[in-house]
């Protein structure tokens, strides 16, 4: 929408919920549950004890936690310039969101007197750079779908090929349900999607800028990785091509 109307635009994720654990194991939104009603389905779990996993899943506000289409798109939003760096994946119980929103408002009245818009920010550069996250995260397959069809309405010429072009050499990093071991809020304690882009940095395109207007690049500057496990180095990754 905001990239149809070409009106000044920033935005703010709404963030993953917290994680769930139930007897000691952390769970997946959306992931369990499916695992869940096929025990139950089985006689291998009490109708009783589902309930008591929903509930431990579902504890706090926020969209699913695991690497979805939602954690997915809030990761895109920051590649691809469209909020103030290091927003994406805050949860969205973290106290640091609200000061975010906060921040946002402040910056999106000055990028209205600055008519800094859409088109000027989601250049085929920044699209790159989203290619590239999306790679490194280990992102949703529907992330293609959006991204092409955000770029249609810019008029970028993005296509499949780009994805495969740009994307296929690019390592993975992150270490996330459905497919890893970890939620959302790990990515988060462990440095973010900032980290993670400053781990495959050599790939971005330096020219893209964000709702700051100046370069995206330029916030990646010392973001380190907490926590190897959640996220891994450009050197040992999950896998070498995403």
């Amino acid at each position: 929408g905001a990239a149809s109307v070409n009106l000044p635009t920033i935005i703010v994720p709404g963030g993953p919920m917290l994680n769930g654990t139930f007897k000691g194991r952390p769970l997946g939104c959306g992931t369990d549950v499916w695992r869940f009603s096929a025990d139950v389905r089985a006689g291998k779990m009490s109708q009783e004890e589902f309930n008591a996993s929903e509930s431990s899943m579902i504890r706090s506000k926020g969209h699913c936690n695991t690497m979805g289409t939602a954690s997915t798109m809030g990761c895109m939003a920051e590649a691809l310039g469209m909020t103030l760096p290091g927003l994406a994946g805050t949860p969205a119980a973290d106290a640091r969101l609200l000061k975010a929103s906060h921040e946002s408002g402040r910056r999106i009245v000055e990028m209205v007197k600055e008519d800094l818009k859409p088109q000027d920010i989601l250049t085929f550069a920044a699209f790159t750079n989203a290619i590239v996250a999306l790679g490194a995260i280990g992102g949703s397959s529907n992330a293609v779908v959006h991204l092409l069809a955000i770029a249609g309405r810019l008029g970028v010429k993005l296509t499949l090929d780009d994805f495969d072009r740009i994307g296929s050499r690019i390592p993975l990093l992150v270490n996330l349900q459905p497919a890893g071991e970890f939620l959302m809020e790990d990515l988060f304690r462990a440095g973010g999607l900032a980290a993670v882009l400053n781990e495959v940095k050599r790939y971005l395109d330096p020219t893209a800028i964000s709702v700051t207007g100046k370069p995206f690049v330029d916030s990646l500057a010392g973001a380190e990785i907490y926590d190897s496990s959640v996220i891994k180095t450009h050197d040992a990754p999950l896998q070498p091509e995403a």
